[in-house]
């Protein structure tokens, strides 16, 4: 089964789950607002799709740090996953996993093909 990650209210969760219920494909939704999100995951998926794609830059609670804040948060790899753990929010939305593979993001077609 796909579990989808982020949070409910997201526009872009919005479509996600638009285009997984239109495909009739079954999934767990966890939501970041109500569960939170755990530091092994956060580094398994960092292993996996890298921090840079994980952290979302263009979003409003990266921009409410000041510069210097987001050079602490940036400094080492583990000051990134703490920051993402503690601010989920920052977390680029969503995230589709399926068994081992590990979409951020969401790409239409890139979710078209999972139904194939």
């Amino acid at each position: 089964m796909l579990k989808i990650y982020g949070i409910k209210t997201c526009s872009t969760m919005k479509k996600a789950f638009d285009q997984l219920d239109a495909q009739q494909l079954a999934y767990e939704f966890h939501d970041y607002k109500k569960q939170g999100i755990d530091l092994n995951t956060l580094e398994h998926w960092a292993s996996r799709v890298g921090l840079d794609v994980l952290l979302n830059k263009k979003g409003t609670t990266w921009r409410k740090f000041s510069p210097e804040q987001q050079t602490a948060i940036l400094s080492s790899p583990q000051h990134t996953l703490q920051a993402l753990q503690d601010n989920p929010s920052m977390i680029k939305r969503p995230v589709l996993v399926s068994g081992e593979h590990i979409l951020v993001g969401f790409e239409p077609t890139r979710y078209a093909a999972l139904a194939g």
